[in-house]
């Protein structure tokens, strides 16, 4: 009996996977694309001949299947359809790198550049929509639930608006923390001089800083709360003059 009484919670969960699923490959694969082309353009063609300097996932799920697709999968229903989480990456040549730590800062912050795009894109359709009509500012707020329809409602377009401002949000500052391996500690050269920069690129990307950047920004997300009040006030400056808090 316990098993079928489960079973409405696992169809409702199992109706938002699609949704969750095409958001997370669509600003995933958009952020890897713009590593690609800032590389591109700043003389690296690896990630380009690997067919990553486009929008189409297959390139970037072919070279991290288990991040692309497997963890996102699972991270879904163990998160009990509230979250999916991932990765991806974009191969870079590293004595380009080496050679250029301008132009690789540059690739660096064109990943989260790419995400911030996607969070003012949405902002700019949750604003449309309600100016239409058709959407509407909810009396409070979720991570899933950003905006609603007309009627106060959630529905499909409402919520994969609301996840993709909220994923790309996350995408955005996770990635900008300053620690490896994350597109932050490379990025964060662009205020070095250029013998400063290539001095931290060379201390940070010693092995092991790797496991220890990624437990740094686990622990500075989760103690700290810093995406929850980063999300509040993007919502403020989303609803100005709303409060929430």
């Amino acid at each position: 009996m316990g098993l079928f009484s489960a079973w409405p919670m696992d169809l409702q969960i199992l109706g938002t996977l699609p949704l969750w699923f095409v958001a997370f490959l669509f600003s995933t694969t958009c952020h890897e694309a713009a590593h690609a082309l800032a590389a591109k353009l700043g003389g690296d063609p690896t990630a380009a001949h690997g067919g990553q300097v486009s929008i189409d996932p297959i390139p970037h799920i072919k070279r991290q299947p288990v991040g692309m697709i497997v963890v996102p999968l699972i991270s879904f229903f163990l998160l009990g359809g509230n979250w999916m989480i991932g990765w991806a990456s974009a191969p870079y040549d590293p004595l380009w790198a080496a050679r250029h730590p301008r132009r690789a800062a540059w690739m660096a912050a064109a990943g989260p550049g790419a995400n911030l795009l996607l969070v003012l894109l949405s902002a700019a359709f949750i604003h449309g929509g309600i100016a239409a009509g058709w959407l509407s500012q909810p009396g409070s707020i979720e991570f899933t639930t950003v905006v609603r329809t007309a009627g106060g409602d959630t529905s499909a377009a409402s919520m994969f608006v609301s996840v993709m401002f909220t994923l790309n949000l996350l995408l955005l500052v996770f990635n900008l923390l300053p620690v490896p391996p994350l597109d932050g500690q490379v990025a964060a050269t662009l205020f070095m001089r250029e013998r400063t920069a290539r001095r931290w690129n060379e201390f940070s990307s010693r092995p092991g800083f790797a496991m220890v950047g990624l437990l740094v920004a686990w622990v500075v997300f989760g103690k700290t709360q810093l995406f929850g009040k980063i999300f509040v006030f993007a919502i403020n400056l989303l609803y100005p003059g709303s409060a929430y808090a």
